[in-house]
């Protein structure tokens, strides 16, 4: 059986080594367990044929300083009107002809995302969609076509989304409040099945104890987002979500706090951020390849990060893939609830909080017992987030 991994957010962007080493994690899973394992990327063109070399020159140089140089099929597509019909892409990697030769036997595609579209999607025998962001493509999937009639199985990693207690699926089930809602036809419930970030731990390895006392997290400062809660689209930025801990470098001074956030070189945020106590680094020169990613993460004592509030009040269950890379190289993770502390080990390498005076108390117990914590976040790695595991479970359900 030949396994596709089905992504289109990884090639096309450049200088993003956290983004590009989401779908890595899964192929290096996929190869663990000894599977014919295919990395299906698409890569629409953006009308700049030299930057879309650059993108297609970077996405093999990758995949080839992990092994995988014959493992993928690059999907160019060099007109907007050729969307996702394999007649109309170019393939790069193997050809055309090995994918339709793959494609007439037994197969089964891992769909990140809802990253491949009909036409193509519809030739594949399994077709399973996983979910890496539960409070917007679950949502997202009340208001529009996203795969629900596309796909045999429905995959999220937001742990809590079954249970009673978590808004997502009543909010989903709710009728749509505009007046055209009534011309909608009704969406049947999916029965959404659930995994842990993958991680994977031959990959990533505890690092030795760096001399820094950093905590540090990856992101996008600002982010407008497009949910909406009781009429209104609430302000899903890490800027906003961050507001109540601001003061943690002044609560806890034996520690260095940092972020590695998308901000223009002359945005004001900057200087609020510096006179709070926060030091400010741009991703892309401190994690641009899934090799610097890593060595950031290991420059850390550990993840402090705050979290979209949706996911938080939903209740939804979300983790972040970056969170269980942090946990792989025995770095422990201070960030609040969704809901997914229940689905854990009771030492899990996770230090859920709530509030400021939460955060600094979780920051001072790493401080004064990080080799303790340490093994246990590695711990948490191999027992619960590890990429092969994760995808034995999702294949053989």
């Amino acid at each position: 059986m030949t396994v596709f991994l089905g992504g289109g957010f990884a090639a096309k962007y450049l200088q993003g080594g956290g983004n590009f080493s989401v779908p890595l994690q899964w192929m290096l899973g996929l190869r663990r367990l000894k599977l014919d394992a295919i990395w299906l990327e698409h890569l629409p063109s953006e009308g700049n044929l030299r930057d879309d070399q650059r993108k297609i020159d970077n996405f093999q140089r990758q995949l080839r300083a992990h092994g995988l140089g014959g493992r993928y099929c690059l999907l160019y597509q060099k007109t907007a009107d050729s969307l996702h019909d394999l007649d109309s892409l170019q393939c790069i990697g193997i050809s055309k002809r090995e994918l339709l030769d793959r494609l007439s036997g037994p197969n089964v595609i891992l769909n990140l995302s809802y990253s491949i579209h009909p036409p193509l999607l519809l030739k594949f025998e399994r077709r399973i969609f996983c979910d890496l962001d539960p409070s917007e493509i679950i949502y997202w999937m009340t208001q529009m076509e996203m795969g629900q009639s596309s796909h045999h199985e429905f995959w999220t990693i937001g742990l809590n989304v079954n249970d009673p207690g978590c808004k997502l699926l009543k909010i989903v089930a709710a009728p749509v409040s505009d007046a055209s809602s009534s011309s909608r036809p009704t969406r049947p419930p999916l029965h959404w099945k659930t995994f842990y970030p993958l991680v994977d731990t031959k990959l990533y390895r505890p690092q030795p104890r760096p001399r820094s006392p950093k905590f540090t997290t990856i992101g996008q400062w600002y982010w407008g987002g497009a949910v909406e809660v009781d009429g209104t689209f609430p302000d899903l930025s890490k800027k906003y979500a961050f507001e109540q801990y601001l003061d943690l470098p002044r609560r806890v001074p034996k520690a260095k706090f940092e972020l590695a956030m998308h901000m223009n070189p002359d945005d004001p945020e900057r200087e609020r951020l510096r006179k709070r106590g926060w030091h400010v680094v741009d991703p892309h020169c401190v994690a641009r390849t899934p090799k610097k990613y890593r060595s950031y993460l290991a420059s850390a004592l550990g993840e402090f990060t705050a979290i979209k509030g949706v996911d938080v009040s939903w209740k939804t269950g979300w983790l972040s893939d970056r969170a269980a890379a942090f946990l792989a190289m025995g770095r422990p993770v201070v960030t609040e609830d969704t809901g997914a502390a229940r689905y854990l080990p009771s030492a899990s390498g996770f230090h859920f909080v709530g509030d400021l005076e939460d955060a600094a108390a979780a920051i001072q117990d790493l401080l004064a017992n990080w080799p303790r914590r340490s093994r246990e976040a590695r711990a948490s790695a191999l027992e619960v987030f590890d990429s092969a595991k994760n995808l034995r479970k999702i294949l053989a359900a």
